[in-house]
């Protein structure tokens, strides 16, 4: 377990939170910018998909309260995990009620086969275009979590109507969204994109946070809230 550089994940006293990784191995999902896949490659890391419960022992001497982001490197929620493991990761968090657990998939449709969400969960959903995004808030619907998210990011194509945008925000009462580019190689969003889903957030009065990566394009200072 690490603390971590990613900039959303920040415990309630502002500081960085952590990454833990139950399941290590090169992730199927293949995505062209996973910078994990790439480190992998690059240091011929073991590719082999298999189930690692150390992190209980470095999460047990975290005493403040943390929020702690799950399978940063690997798809949790893909169809190549084992119940079992998903099982064990579950149980093993309930020993620590005093911290946040937050899961972040590309596979939204598996979500329902583990809802309802203790309440220290905070489920997420990623969206790196228009499709995407209907089919998280599609698959987020069944969801029951205390706090709900998409994660736009990295946001390379954007073709929903503004109606249609603004309206799936505020049915679906999302509690949270990231936004952010590509950084390797950096390939930076749209502005265009990035105002349309910003201000459908205000409309519907829910938190946005521009990752670090958008100040390129967006020369200002960044909107980076958390979830009330």
């Amino acid at each position: 377990m690490n603390a971590t550089k990613i900039e959303w994940v920040k415990n309630p006293d502002g500081t960085q939170g952590y990454t833990i990784n139950p399941v290590k191995g090169l992730c199927p999902m293949a995505c062209s910018y996973c910078y994990a896949r790439a480190m992998y490659k690059r240091f011929k890391w073991n590719p082999e998909i298999r189930f690692d419960n150390s992190w209980v022992t470095a999460l047990a001497k975290i005493k403040k309260p943390s929020r702690i982001f799950v399978g940063s490197t690997m798809e949790l929620f893909g169809d190549w995990i084992k119940p079992e493991w998903m099982l064990s990761i579950f149980a093993d968090i309930r020993y620590f009620p005093q911290h946040t657990f937050i899961f972040l998939t590309k596979q939204p449709q598996n979500l329902i086969k583990w809802s309802p969400f203790p309440r220290n969960y905070w489920v997420g959903v990623t969206a790196t275009d228009g499709d995407m995004f209907v089919k998280a808030m599609d698959c987020l619907l069944e969801v029951k979590a205390e706090i709900k998210f998409i994660s736009f990011e990295p946001l390379l194509n954007w073709h929903i109507e503004a109606y249609i945008l603004e309206g799936g925000l505020k049915a679906q009462q999302l509690d949270w969204l990231i936004i952010g580019a590509q950084t390797k190689p950096y390939k930076p969003p749209k502005i265009e994109w990035v105002q349309e889903i910003e201000l459908a957030a205000a409309k519907a009065k829910i938190p946005i946070f521009e990752k670090d990566n958008l100040q390129p394009l967006l020369g200002r200072e960044l909107i980076q809230e958390m979830p009330k």
